[in-house]
């Protein structure tokens, strides 16, 4: 597992999020009836310690019916 910090997007969604993939380029998390994209940045934050990359909001998409 690799946590990494999410920036942007909805403010209920957590700061922080774990990844099964380490290095992956992108993020999607499922919120409501949709996917929140977010895509790596070469930047990085400490918490607690630890160097986390940090992923920035990029789109939304609707779950399709």
């Amino acid at each position: 597992m690799h946590e990494v910090v999410l920036e942007g997007g909805p403010a209920d969604l957590p700061q922080r999020y774990v990844l099964t993939q380490r290095d992956a380029p992108k993020v999607v998390v499922h919120r409501l009836n949709g996917y929140e994209h977010f895509e790596a940045t070469p930047a990085h934050k400490t918490r607690d310690g630890r160097e986390l990359q940090v992923y920035r909001w990029s789109y939304r998409t609707a779950i399709a019916e």
